[in-house]
């Protein structure tokens, strides 16, 4: 049971750090939440219970996500905005003894753009998979499932 606790606070913990780094905009710390060889993917709810392969963000390596780091700081135009991700229900949906966890949780992320109100941008929910490096938790794979079949035309930022 205490080992039990320990992970989920740890996963938490996680959790809280990941969105808190998108939130407050320190994306060059965004790729270190990943293994080097991760897969990293926003993908609408249809395609993902259909198996289709078309994502609407891609990413298979920590290369190129810092790519994609590199593309939001220095070749993306778009209007200054916050971002807040609300993270619920962090649920362990399988653990092989052997390091390798998977977890689930859904996620929202409030958009506000300097002249406008607050907006839902998106909802859905995290599918990932985990594992230990040195010993600390990092994503393998993360995989975004966002509820809407429409996509925002400023996706940008990572979910």
């Amino acid at each position: 049971m205490e080992e039990s606790l320990k992970l989920r606070l740890e996963l938490d913990a996680l959790y809280a750090d990941y969105v808190a780094c998108l939130d407050d905009g320190d994306y060059d710390a965004w790729p270190e939440f990943f293994t080097e060889t991760c897969l990293y993917k926003i993908v609408p709810r249809e395609n993902y219970e259909q198996n289709l392969p078309l994502a609407t963000m891609l990413c298979e390596s920590k290369g190129m996500l810092k790519d994609r780091v590199y593309a939001v700081k220095e070749t993306s135009m778009y209007g200054p905005r916050a971002l807040r991700h609300l993270v619920s229900a962090i649920r362990i949906t399988g653990d092989d003894g052997n390091g390798c966890i998977t977890a689930q949780a859904n996620y929202a992320v409030l958009q506000t753009l300097n002249d406008e109100g607050t907006t839902v941008f998106q909802s859905g929910r995290y599918l990932d998979r985990l594992v230990r490096e040195d010993g600390k938790l990092k994503f393998a794979e993360k995989l975004c499932v966002f509820d809407s079949n429409l996509v925002s035309n400023s996706l940008i930022i990572p979910i």
